[in-house]
Formats: structure tokens, C-alpha cells, sequence
């Protein structure tokens, strides 16, 4: 029996209880989104850095064909280009992305001691849960809201309901799912909105920043369920990429 419990916030992480854990991140709006869209269009990796000086630190020592694309408590970083999905789409394919985010990034690098690391959103969510549930049945699978600046982020809470209604779904009949009173209840909240991912999102804390901002559309977008395919892993702790990529030696 597999067990699911689900973190409110990233800062809710203990790198020291990670050993043996398979972690699936949510950052709704936006990073895990944005990450899940690039890899579906054609991007070659996206790595996650904590900060943009980071950014351009991994910039300078290689990867060719690369793109810096950053933002911090929402706004753009000067000299990056935004983490909206919508317009990075066109712009991604064979790149690798550089990505700098308030909360979504860090959540992964944080992450990086468990076992395996997963980025999933509402775009990517059944294709995530067949592989946690085809390999990982008898695992712990931490489900962490990345959140936003120490703050509880309900679109976060909402794609990790919908990420374990997609487990319980596509599971076999007879395996069975151990929820915590914290998945249970996310699993609980998304059940209540089944259908509303759009108004959950564009009601959000951040979702109406974002639209103040220009973003209302990208809200939409990522608000769509199961549009693509794409698992995204952390691979050796340092990039994303498609889990039927074959990995770099």
C-alpha cells in the first residue's frame, strides 16, 4: 500500500526526511506550469535555480542555446524573459530554459534529496500519476504545494487534489492509497470543484495579481486538464526533463 501526504507550503520541507521519498511539486501559477508547457513543446531541459544571479551564473558556464526566463514576487527579472506559457511556447523548442521562480523552482531544488522529483500541474496531472502509480505503488508520495513566500496558495491545494483523484482513478482496483488527514482533505476540496479549476485559479491570491499584471490568459491556459503528456523529473538534482528523455551520461 502506497501512502500520499501532501505539504501546504515548500518551507514545510525537511531535506532529512526526504531519504526514500518520491516528491511530485506543485507551482500552478506558475513554474511547475510553465516547466510542464516548454517540455510539451519541444524544449530540450529547464533548469530550475533558485535566484536570477544563479540564472546567470549557469548561463555563463554553458548550455548552448539557452533562454533566461525568471520572475520574482511576479514580476520579470530585467533581462529574462517572463514565465508565461503562452509566450514561451513558440520560443522553446530544442532550448534549454533557465528558470528562476519566487517559489516553484525552489521547491524543486529543495527537493532534490528525495528518491525522485516530479513536476506536475493541472496540464500534466494523469500523465505524472501513471508513473508514480505504475512504479512507486508501495512508496510514500510527498505532494508538496510549493505556496508562495512562506503563504498557502489554494491553486497549489487544488492541483494536488486533482493529482490524487488521477491516482485513484487509474489505479488497479485492488491497490489501495493510505491518504493523510492533509490529502485527504486537498483530495476532499478538489471534489467540491470538480469543474471550476478556472475559477479557483483566477480567484486566487495570485491568480489576480497575475491578471493585474497582463496574465489573465495564462491563468486559462494552465487551468486546462490533461492537454500534455510530458513527465517531468529532476534529473541528478540539477535539471527537468521528460522522463522518456533519454537522460545525459
Amino acid at each position: 500500500m502506497g501512502k500520499i501526504h501532501v505539504l501546504l507550503k515548500k518551507e514545510d520541507l525537511n531535506r532529512k526526511k526526504l531519504e526514500g521519498k518520491v516528491v511530485v511539486v506543485f507551482d500552478i501559477l506558475l513554474a511547475t506550469s510553465t516547466i510542464t508547457a516548454v517540455l510539451e513543446h519541444g524544449a530540450k531541459e529547464v533548469i530550475p535555480v533558485l535566484n536570477g544571479e544563479e540564472a546567470k551564473r549557469v548561463a555563463s558556464n554553458g548550455p548552448e542555446n539557452c533562454i533566461l526566463v525568471g520572475e520574482y514576487q511576479g514580476l520579470t527579472l530585467e533581462g529574462f524573459h517572463s514565465p508565461s506559457p503562452k509566450s514561451l511556447i513558440e520560443q522553446v523548442n530544442e532550448k534549454t530554459v533557465i528558470l528562476s521562480t519566487t517559489n516553484g523552482t525552489v521547491a524543486m531544488k529543495n527537493a532534490h534529496a528525495a528518491n525522485e522529483v516530479y513536476a506536475a500541474s493541472l496540464l500534466n496531472a494523469v500523465s505524472v500519476a501513471k508513473e508514480i502509480f505504475q512504479y512507486y505503488d508501495n512508496k510514500t508520495i510527498l505532494l508538496v504545494c510549493s505556496g508562495s513566500s512562506g503563504e498557502f496558495n489554494i491553486e497549489d491545494f487544488y492541483g494536488a487534489g486533482y493529482f490524487i483523484e488521477c491516482i485513484k482513478k487509474n489505479s488497479s482496483e485492488n491497490l489501495e492509497w493510505d491518504l493523510t488527514d492533509a490529502a485527504m482533505a486537498a483530495h476532499q476540496f478538489y471534489l467540491g470543484k470538480v469543474n471550476r479549476a478556472e475559477e479557483v485559479l483566477t480567484t486566487s491570491r495570485v491568480g489576480k495579481k497575475l491578471s493585474e499584471i497582463g496574465l489573465y490568459h495564462d491563468i486559462c491556459y494552465v487551468a486546462e486538464k490533461d492537454v500534455c503528456t510530458v513527465v517531468p523529473y529532476l534529473k541528478d538534482g540539477t535539471y527537468v526533463i521528460h522522463k522518456n528523455v533519454i537522460p545525459k551520461i
